[in-house]
């Protein structure tokens, strides 16, 4: 027989038992409120982003990335409230942010893609849209830079950017993300604004893949090796990476952009006791703001993310 407070105790976490499961099952994800541009509704914006198309690009690949990351183009552009000058945005291809910050920002901006099967030099690309306002067929186009960004040395001068974009392109790296940051922050001026996305590698969906016993990995792409997802991170290891590499963060948050089909691998009410703890930090995306510091750029890298270098090379 329990005693009267042993029963009153367990009565007690059952009732929080209870509200967690409540809690995780109405409001699992604290994503932040779509910071719509003033002026515009948030179906009209919408109907913007969604029309852009990259002349060329196939239609039905095109609509349904328009229509499925549209909150996260939104977010990204978010970011870059307050930041004036010169952006340069690496990965501008297919184009749904660079129309937002075209639109919406006073930003002079530089683009820079790679697709691996041209020369490195500057090329243009053609995006169809519709405009915002008269709802006519426009077309833009747009200047750009091809490197990869992995191996290349950057085509831009030391301390030339107020601002980079960084979206989408550290989750394909496939051998040294530190010399990427090395050539980003050789370009930023010094208080200059890194904005970097990337998927959550512990976003909801995969806590309850792993659970359920599916895999978490990103298949083989038909797009090369730069077209699957090679390492993803959570906010954590960002936040460790930057610093190392001589950025302070000074904001980030976790967003789930589409449907959360978390529920098809596990019952979100089994594990919601176990993740109260990191409730914010489980949405399907990474959104992280930086300033680059004034300082020397490392040499050596980090040995929590990197292995099999010679002795020295890894701290």
């Amino acid at each position: 027989m329990l005693s009267a407070s042993k029963r009153k105790l367990k009565n007690f976490f059952l009732r929080e038992q209870r509200h967690l499961v409540n809690v995780f099952d109405t409001d699992f994800m604290l994503s932040p409120d779509l910071p719509i541009p003033s002026g515009v509704s948030e179906d009209e914006l919408f109907q913007f982003v969604t029309s852009v198309r990259v002349q060329g690009a196939a239609e039905a690949e095109m609509r349904a990335y328009g229509t499925s990351d549209f909150k996260r183009f939104v977010y990204t552009w978010s970011l870059t409230a307050g930041v004036h000058g010169k952006c340069l945005e690496l990965g501008g291809n297919p184009y749904f942010t660079t129309m937002l910050l075209n639109e919406f920002s006073d930003l002079d901006l530089s683009l820079a893609n790679y697709f691996g099967n041209v020369e490195n030099g500057e090329y243009e690309q053609s995006v169809d849209y519709r405009d915002l306002r008269t709802r006519e067929q426009k077309v833009k186009k747009f200047e750009y830079q091809h490197f990869n960004v992995e191996s290349d040395s950057f085509p831009y001068n030391d301390n030339e950017f107020d601002l980079l974009i960084f979206a989408e392109i550290i989750e394909h790296l496939l051998n040294d993300p530190c010399s990427v940051f090395r050539e980003i922050k050789r370009v930023l001026k010094p208080g200059g604004t890194l904005i970097l996305t990337t998927p959550n590698v512990a976003r909801l969906e995969n806590v309850c893949k792993l659970v359920s016993g599916a895999n978490i990995y990103d298949p083989y792409s038909g797009y090369g090796p730069y077209g699957r997802h090679n390492r993803e991170y959570n906010r954590h290891e960002l936040d460790q990476l930057l610093r190392f590499e001589g950025f302070e963060p000074n904001a980030a948050f976790t967003a789930d952009v589409h449907d959360n089909h978390a529920n098809h691998f596990c019952k979100k009410s089994k594990i919601a006791p176990l993740l109260h703890g990191r409730k914010g930090d489980l949405g399907q995306y990474i959104f992280l703001r930086a300033k680059a510091l004034p300082q020397t750029t490392q040499t050596k890298r980090p040995g929590w993310l990197y292995r099999s270098y010679p002795n020295g090379e890894l701290v």
